[in-house]
């Protein structure tokens, strides 16, 4: 192997690296959003609870939403693999459009809460929960926008190791996204309504 080629695959791997880093930072940070929420999930002041202003049908529809966003990415991942690039770029714009349908019903949710009195100042309860939902909302729109720009670079130099590379890791993300919501949805809303 060349000193070139053993020098782009240590490069390589010290941006995988430093990718699942970030990713473990992020989980940091989540991580402390979910215990201020759940030190605050009480904490109403005679406002309203989970229990009174959670809707599981409607949450459950965001999470089966963001479900299958997640199951696409993967397939237009194999796609890369595979260098089909059309079905590539028809993959991520379906897992576009899911987020970005996710991304609504959660910015719905979040306007119908503020205009019923109930915003981020009336309670320490709704606080932690528009911090850590929100949080999660502008991670969102963060994939979102990495996806366009990964769209449009695929669309343009097509599957170049370099943009495999950065599938793969917007991938990552995705999923990783994914899982955070799976516990705020079980930990912010199921436990919520049930109690």
């Amino acid at each position: 192997m060349s000193r070139v080629e053993t020098a782009r695959q240590e490069a390589e791997s010290k941006t995988l690296f430093g990718f699942w880093v970030y990713l473990m930072t992020d989980s940091v940070l989540f991580a402390s959003f979910f215990a201020t929420f759940a030190v605050l999930r009480n904490s109403t002041y005679g406002g309203p609870s989970g229990e009174t202003l959670f809707s599981l049908p409607f949450v459950l529809a965001e999470t089966l939403i963001l479900l299958t966003s997640s199951f696409s990415c993967g397939l237009a991942i194999l796609s890369a693999r595979q260098g089909q690039k059309n079905r590539v770029l028809w993959l991520f714009g379906l897992t576009f459009l899911l987020g970005l349908a996710f991304l609504g019903l959660e910015l719905h949710e979040f306007s119908h809460l503020y205009y019923e009195g109930n915003g981020w100042r009336r309670s320490g309860f709704l606080s932690a929960f528009f911090s850590l939902v929100g949080t999660h909302g502008l991670h969102i729109t963060a994939g979102l926008i990495w996806m366009a720009v990964m769209m449009s670079k695929v669309r343009s130099a097509g599957l170049t190791p370099f943009n495999l590379k950065r599938l793969t890791m917007l991938s990552l993300f995705w999923h990783f996204l994914d899982i955070i919501w799976i516990f705020i949805f079980t930990v912010v809303y199921l436990l919520g309504v049930a109690s």
